[in-house]
């Protein structure tokens, strides 16, 4: 990598547009030296619409997978759509929405799965919140179709389904079931082998966007923010989701083992938080650190004033406290770095922690530079280590990966796919996860451009067969 001076237009709207082939490339040329022995595929998700309405909402796009796989000390490339009803109408002609407004979930099933891609009971499957998981060949990104788990699930399905990393059970939530646009609410559980093992409803105390929520050894905790949806304000004219700051945050709180029934409505602060990066409990006190915004961005408040930028999230600490008087939580800023796609070794999901990353923003003559450096804070120390990317690069979530399946917390690699503003291409980046300010170990030059996108995974060798069929080219 070299520094680059950027060009002119804002290098979030230039790669904000869609590639428009599926491509099979490798093996790919690499700078630098790639792990001994790492053996697996780096998988992304995002939007990647095909005939894109002029003021279509980023999170409307159809969803496209990007794998990045490395086989034999080489590495290769492939990304699909993910073949879903709605891609198959705006291949037919059909433009995306303008508004992010969720389907009917009975008479549109597949929605556009573009935001997460997850493994979990012997399968792949691609997220986005409000339908069915979709399962993704995890060789050749065909698309096999949605999955309800024996009919024991219904309507929306997080795109931020958590892993217990001691049990292998999956939790999850969807919002706005059974009726769009309502407090219907939803929690359930799969069981290792991806059995369904409960499926609830319950109601919130309002109708919002809740993109993520958290979860302990024995608790599970849900945020529900002033980001608020209204069928009423959509059929109007308005938009279905907008914020409401003269709402409070209402954090709600159950166990795991006695279900919804049980949940706790916890009082706090008007923000928003898309993404969670990890909870715990000890003595009774719950603790979450999350990325914080004071103004939910990328939607109008409830007047149509236009929303803010994404420049404003910083990791904060919610603490709950029973011996709180009126069920209220703390807030603690634990670093005023804005950015945003929190990460941390899995392995530690639900456990106090030490390590974390993210996608941290600059500002430059007093201009902010969006996702142009990666950030990873040690939380016992507080030590900020920061990989500052050129100019003209702007980078996606962190992906952390252990460098064995029994190495201690944090030992291991991030991996990340970054943009080259300047020459329009893509790069995936590794990195010593503990030493990020070195830069990379190794830079593999990607075929095409990875548009902006949202999350994705490492799925390890063992997962699929390890054979002369997981490569392409």
């Amino acid at each position: 990598m070299t520094a680059l001076t950027p060009p002119a237009e804002s290098l979030r709207d230039l790669n904000d547009e869609p590639v428009s082939v599926e491509t099979d490339a490798g093996p790919l040329r690499v700078h630098g030296i790639i792990p001994a022995g790492l053996a697996g595929t780096l998988l992304r998700n995002g939007p990647n619409p095909v005939n894109p309405a002029p003021d279509a909402h980023w999170f409307t796009g159809d969803g496209m997978l990007h794998a990045i796989r490395f086989h034999e000390g080489g590495v290769w490339y492939r990304n699909r759509w993910t073949r879903t009803q709605e891609l198959a109408r705006h291949q037919a002609g059909a433009a995306s929405k303008g508004d992010f407004v969720p389907a009917t979930p009975d008479t549109e099933s597949h929605g556009t799965a573009n935001t997460h891609i997850v493994w979990h009971g012997g399968r792949l499957m691609a997220l986005e919140e409000a339908h069915l998981p979709i399962e993704i060949d995890p060789l050749s990104l065909a698309t096999r179709g949605s999955i309800d788990f024996a009919g024991a699930i219904s309507g929306p399905f997080t795109a931020h389904s958590k892993i217990d990393p001691d049990t292998g059970e999956m939790l999850f939530f969807g919002y706005g079931n059974p009726e769009r646009l309502s407090a219907g609410m939803t929690y359930g559980t799969l069981n290792a082998s991806g059995e369904a093992t409960r499926f609830e409803h319950f109601t919130a105390p309002f109708a919002s966007m809740v993109h993520d929520f958290m979860f302990t050894a024995t608790q599970v905790i849900l945020p529900v923010m002033p980001l608020t949806a209204s069928q009423t304000r959509a059929m109007q004219g308005g938009p279905a989701y907008a914020w409401e700051p003269g709402r409070e945050s209402r954090i709600g709180i159950w166990p795991r083992a006695q279900g919804t029934t049980e949940v706790e409505w916890w009082q706090g602060p008007s923000c928003f938080v898309f993404h969670a990066m990890n909870s715990w409990e000890d003595n009774g006190v719950v603790y979450a650190d999350v990325m914080r915004f004071p103004v939910a961005p990328l939607f109008p408040d409830i007047d149509g004033n236009p929303p803010c930028t994404l420049d404003g999230a910083r990791l904060h600490r919610w603490t709950f406290d029973p011996a709180t008087p009126g069920r209220t939580f703390t807030e603690q800023l634990l670093c005023d770095i804005p950015g945003e796609f929190p990460r941390i070794d899995d392995r530690f999901a639900s456990k106090a922690y030490r390590h974390c990353w993210f996608a941290g923003h600059r500002t430059n003559d007093g201009e902010t530079e969006m996702f142009s450096r990666i950030v990873h804070l040690d939380m016992r120390t507080g030590q900020q280590d920061i990989y500052e990317l050129p100019a003209g690069y702007l980078t996606s979530e962190p992906v952390f990966v252990p460098r064995t399946a029994t190495a201690a917390e944090g030992d291991g690699w991030i991996m990340v796919v970054v943009y080259c503003g300047l020459f329009g291409l893509s790069e995936v980046l590794i990195l010593d996860a503990q030493e990020l300010a070195r830069g990379p170990l190794a830079t593999i030059e990607l075929p095409v451009r990875v548009p902006n996108g949202f999350h994705g995974n490492w799925l390890p060798a063992d997962c699929y067969a390890a054979t002369a069929d997981a490569i392409w080219g």
